[in-house]
């Protein structure tokens, strides 16, 4: 039996995408390239934004097809969007034959043997989370392409409710792997010729194992043997700690790169979408980042026209992405979300006037990350080659500590290796560069 898997959104549903391939693959299934050739199609599916949504609809649409040429044919529908939206996705597309959500996925081999428990009230085409879940799948060993990165979700859920976001609702409270039992995955990730890893959660800063810290596991991650590099996403601003940005100085291994939501620059909308902190905490937070990182990279994510958001707000965030000249920002509009605080709110800002907002935060980040980069022209840094460019196939690419990306023309070096390059030029968001010697 074959199966394939598609995936939307975040690193996280990447990684629970693996997850489910090794909860099949344990139980002899084998993965399929395409959908056409699959006995069992899954579609792992995001909530955050609408248009997410959207994406997927259209998408399960395509698939209608390969069901009535194939009845056998099993097609299911996992993750944010199963938990959010499960009953009206069979309902109104009756070729779908089950829904899975993010907390449930030890029930697929029940779905697909056709086994479903008495016990459930609900459904069994439908298997949602509990909302107090403590499901963190720390038994199951993830199946992933080999390479050279990979991703190990250390914590599950989240406790913060922002009140524009849906994440609480789909994927539960949070809770927290064993710093060993996250360890033991990670070296078995070095014995599968892995040499990075991107530790992972919804706010990875609130981590708590009941013994360890954030702080504590990141230096613990950084000292198991044949790990080159270790990464981690995301930060809450809230939550970052002067004891964990001490950590990273500390360790070589810690790459030098911080993601951390901003959202906006006014402290009256941080407080309508109930982040807990204001402007002047998120500077000072970036001010205490560049005290002990240098160099760093900076990066955050931005929602313009958020419901009662004036001109004078959008204003100070455009001032405080001048101010703190971040490497590079994901800038989205605000999406409503049935079910969160703000899809109640009043004073919606037109989609014209959201569009407006979005275009002009891009523009000046584009032009911040252009001269960022262009300053980096002559000096060296060490990038670990993660393969071909996607653009050529005789250049090879990298990241840079920073998280930067270096490609270098005309070149063959191995995947997973760490070269030491000098910057020679910069395109936009892609810099170019010359290898110095090798490692």
């Amino acid at each position: 039996m074959k199966y394939f898997i598609e995936t939307y959104g975040c690193q996280m549903n990447k990684y629970d995408s693996e997850l489910v391939a090794g909860i099949l693959e344990g139980a002899g299934y084998c993965p399929s390239l395409r959908p056409e050739d699959a006995d069992v199609i899954l579609v792992n599916t995001c909530s955050v934004r609408q248009h997410a949504e959207q994406r997927v609809l259209q998408r399960l649409n395509s698939f209608k097809a390969l069901k009535l040429e194939r009845p056998d044919l099993k097609i299911g529908v996992l993750g944010c969007m199963a938990q959010r939206l499960g009953e009206k996705i069979l309902v109104e597309k009756p070729f779908i034959d089950f829904v899975i959500g993010p907390d449930s996925y030890r029930n697929i081999l029940q779905v697909l043997n056709g086994v479903h428990s008495e016990q459930r009230e609900s459904s069994p085409k439908i298997f949602l989370n509990e909302y107090e879940s403590k499901e963190t799948y720390a038994d199951v060993c993830p199946v992933r392409v080999r390479g050279v990165n990979a991703w190990v979700a250390v914590m599950r859920g989240c406790n913060n409710y922002c009140t524009y976001c849906i994440v609480p609702y789909v994927r539960g409270r949070e809770r927290s792997r064993s710093a060993q039992n996250v360890i033991e995955e990670i070296r078995r990730l070095v014995d599968e010729g892995f040499v990075e890893v991107t530790l992972l959660g919804q706010n990875v800063n609130s981590y708590w194992d009941g013994e360890h810290d954030f702080a504590d596991l990141l230096a613990m991650v950084a000292k198991v043997e044949g790990i080159e590099r270790v990464r981690f996403a995301t930060s809450h601003p809230k939550d970052l700690s002067e004891k964990l940005v001490r950590v990273i100085a500390e360790n070589e291994k810690i790459c030098n790169h911080i993601h951390l939501p901003v959202q906006s620059g006014s402290t009256r909308i941080l407080q309508l979408m109930n982040r807990h902190y204001s402007r002047e905490d998120f500077l000072a937070k970036v001010e205490m980042i560049r005290k002990y990182l240098n160099p760093v990279g900076l990066t955050t994510d931005i929602i313009v026209g958020f419901p009662g958001e004036e001109e004078d707000d959008f204003r100070q965030t455009v001032e405080l992405v001048r101010e703190v000249e971040f490497d590079s920002a994901f800038v989205f509009k605000y999406s409503p979300r049935p079910g969160t605080r703000a899809a109640q709110f009043d004073d919606m800002v037109s989609a014209a006037e959201k569009t407006r907002r979005l275009e002009e935060i891009n523009t000046l980040q584009k032009e911040i990350t252009k001269s960022k980069n262009r300053q980096l022209i002559g000096q060296r840094g060490v990038i670990l080659v993660e393969g071909r460019s996607k653009k050529s196939e005789t250049d090879v690419m990298g990241r840079l500590e920073t998280n930067k990306i270096v490609v270098i023309p005309n070149t063959i070096l191995p995947k997973g290796k760490l070269v030491e390059v000098t910057i020679v030029g910069a395109d936009g968001v892609t810099l170019f560069g010359r290898v110095n010697h090798q490692n």
